[in-house]
Formats: C-alpha cells, sequence, structure tokens
C-alpha cells in the first residue's frame, strides 16, 4: 500500500477507529490516503457518515442536475431566447445604461466581482451579487428570500431605485417603440404585444437554463477517481466531518436552502443588515441569510452577503473559530431584535494543514465559464 501520510488526517482520527459496514480503519498514528481513496471510491450511499449536528437540513452531496428548461423543445426555446436578448439588453434599465448582465456577467459566473453592486448613477447596493448558476433551483430568492420565484425575483432589480431604476408600468410601451421586439415576442408568445409578465417570464426562463459545468468532483463522483488530488480527497473528508461544512453546504448545488445567522449582521453599527428579518419581521430571523451555494465558490469572491472577504483564508479562520459572536452591551440585554449566530457554528479547530486541505476541496468545485453574448439587440 502507498503509505503517504496526510496529516490533516493524522490530527483528525488520531488514534481512534473509524469504520463503516464492512470498511473500517484502525491505523494506531497513521491512516493512508489509499484507505480514504478506497472508501470514497465507493458510491455515496456508502461513504463515511458525516458529522452532523442537531438542526441540520441534510442531503448527500451529489453531481451537478441538469437545468428543468427542454430546450428541444421549440416554443420553449424561443422564449428562453427572448429572455435571453432582454437580459443583456440595457434598455431595460432607466438609463439604457445596465443591464441584468452589468451584475450577472457570465465570463464572471454569472457574478459581477464586486463587493456591492453598482447600479443607477454609480448608487451601491448593499449586498453582494450572488452568482445566477443554478438559480433555477433556489426556492427563495435573494439573500433574504424574499423572492418566491424566477419571475417575481426579476421584477425586483429593474424597478430598484439603486439598480436598473425603471418605471415598470412604461416599460411594456418602451420596448413596443423597437420595432425589432416584435417578432420575438410573437415567436415565443404568439402575439406581439408586450407586457410585464411576458418580459419577466421570459427573463426567467432563460435564467433556468444557466447551469455552471461539470466540476473535477462531478468526475470524481463519477467513477474518475482521480479526478480528486490526495489533498482534496482529505478536504472532501474534512468538509464532511471535522470541519462540519456539511451541516450547511449539502446536496448537489452545496445548500441546505436555509436561512443562517453566521455572526455578520453588525447590529447596530456600519454595515448593519437584519436579512430575512426584514422579510419576515420574526425576530428569530434576524441577521439569517439564505445559504449560499459553493459550486464556482473560488471563482467568485468576494464573499458573504456584504461581499466583505475577498481572501478565502480570512473566510476560513472566521469558521474555524465559530464566526463572530454579537457582543452584549447593557442596554441590549432585552433587545428582542439581538441577534443570535447559528447554533450549528461552533469552533472548529482545524490546523493549516486542515484548512488547506478544505480550500483545495473548493477548488474542486470549479468549472469553465460560459461564455454567452448577443450579436446584436433588436432595433
Amino acid at each position: 500500500m502507498n503509505k503517504i501520510i496526510v496529516s490533516a488526517i493524522l490530527l483528525l482520527f488520531g488514534a481512534t477507529i473509524f469504520s463503516f459496514q464492512s470498511v473500517s480503519f484502525n491505523s494506531g498514528n497513521e491512516l493512508s490516503i489509499d484507505s480514504l481513496r478506497k472508501v470514497y471510491s465507493k458510491s455515496t450511499s456508502q461513504w463515511p457518515k458525516p458529522t452532523l449536528d442537531e438542526g441540520a437540513v441534510f442531503q448527500e452531496l451529489g453531481e451537478l442536475p441538469s437545468s428543468p428548461v427542454n430546450l428541444k423543445n421549440d416554443s420553449v426555446s424561443k422564449v428562453a431566447e427572448l429572455g435571453k436578448i432582454l437580459f443583456f439588453d440595457p434598455r431595460l434599465s432607466g438609463s439604457n445604461q445596465i443591464s441584468c448582465s452589468s451584475c450577472h456577467a457570465p465570463d464572471l459566473h454569472w457574478a459581477d466581482g464586486r463587493q456591492v453592486s453598482i447600479g443607477h448613477d454609480h448608487l451601491t447596493n448593499i449586498r453582494n451579487s450572488p452568482s445566477l448558476e443554478n438559480v433555477w433551483s433556489v426556492k427563495k430568492l435573494f439573500w433574504d428570500g424574499r423572492a418566491n420565484s424566477l419571475e417575481e425575483q426579476a421584477e425586483n432589480p429593474v424597478e430598484a431605485h439603486n439598480e436598473m431604476r425603471q418605471d415598470i408600468k412604461a416599460l411594456p410601451k418602451k420596448l413596443g417603440k423597437i420595432k425589432g421586439y416584435q417578432p420575438f415576442f410573437m415567436d415565443a408568445f404568439g402575439t406581439k404585444k408586450i407586457t410585464n409578465e411576458k418580459i419577466f417570464s421570459a427573463l426567467a426562463t432563460f435564467q433556468r437554463t444557466i447551469v455552471s459545468r461539470k466540476t473535477p468532483f462531478d468526475k470524481f463522483l463519477a467513477k474518475e477517481k482521480e479526478a480528486l488530488t490526495d489533498q482534496q480527497l482529505v478536504g472532501l473528508h474534512l468538509f464532511r466531518t471535522k470541519a462540519r461544512c456539511i451541516n450547511c453546504h449539502n446536496g448537489p448545488f452545496f445548500t441546505d436552502g436555509e436561512f443562517h445567522n453566521n455572526g455578520l449582521t453588525y447590529y447596530q453599527r456600519k454595515y448593519e443588515d437584519l436579512g430575512r428579518y426584514k422579510v419576515t419581521k420574526k425576530p428569530k430571523d434576524v441577521g439569517r441569510f439564505r445559504t449560499p451555494g459553493l459550486r464556482n465558490v473560488m471563482k467568485t469572491a468576494p464573499w458573504f452577503h456584504n461581499g466583505l472577504f475577498p481572501d478565502i483564508n480570512g473566510v476560513m479562520n472566521m469558521y474555524n473559530v465559530g464566526m463572530p459572536v454579537q457582543r452584549v452591551k447593557p442596554e441590549q440585554v432585552n433587545d428582542p431584535l439581538l441577534p443570535k449566530n447559528d447554533k450549528l457554528l461552533k469552533n472548529l479547530s482545524l490546523t493549516n494543514a486542515e484548512k488547506e486541505a478544505v480550500i483545495a476541496f473548493l477548488h474542486s468545485l470549479s468549472s469553465p465559464t460560459v461564455r454567452i453574448r448577443v450579436e446584436q439587440l433588436p432595433q
């Protein structure tokens, strides 16, 4: 057996025994990478049991699913094609200068690489622009979950004063003056009449076609067992066990779809953001934000809802100590809105080698960018 000993695994297991079905590791002071690769070469149902804390909503990691949009269906593909044109058309904005792609650029994995997005008159948003990759799988959209469908979501940035600032009521008439749009709406909806419902339906349909590409991790799951390096394999195991990432980042998209307070509410300070509370008005939701998926996470910095962390090492260090805890001032003791960190957060005591292994695994979730553009907008 190849005795490549990984220090992260040594520190993780020590002299303990780990067993699952017929697989047993009893390495004394050592655990070989061969043993780890052997157990993870099995189907995911036979993988080592993950370390899950009470309250975790868990689904095992899996391969990337396909988009639900059937582009082989001619009627559907025409709606998607119209949505694509609208997505890249800055005339959807009040200034005729900002398109959906301004904040969700395909060559940036459908994000914009900024701390927060820049909109009308160079006004800043308060939140980081999330990637639209695999957005079809998200049930509650935006960081705070205020939209229940992509159709509903599409309308928000178009009319927001600090984003595209378009008078929604005037939009159909505005696009109706562009004769070049008439055949596209006719092909997509059987009528030249333009309505907001058709505009946002087309945009939503196009967004449902945005799917990230296969990653080394997907290839690993598809039985290409050398697709992950030794360090990435160690990182995978740590991700599911000691590092506890799996508690929130699970399933094929590496998200539980839930809302969590990770200690970055900045309550009553600069950068304060009450998150989902602004939608539900429930005190328990103060500081909670939707768990982002991790596919292409290493290509979509900066991170968190406020984009304040451009360095992945800083992110890892924060999680390693259990994230910041709200300091309670005497006058805040009985404050019903005082943020409370999620119970899934805790001190991890990961070594530097272990943190590096987890980061290496996150790199295995990266895929090539998709280059999409509209050659010419309707005139």
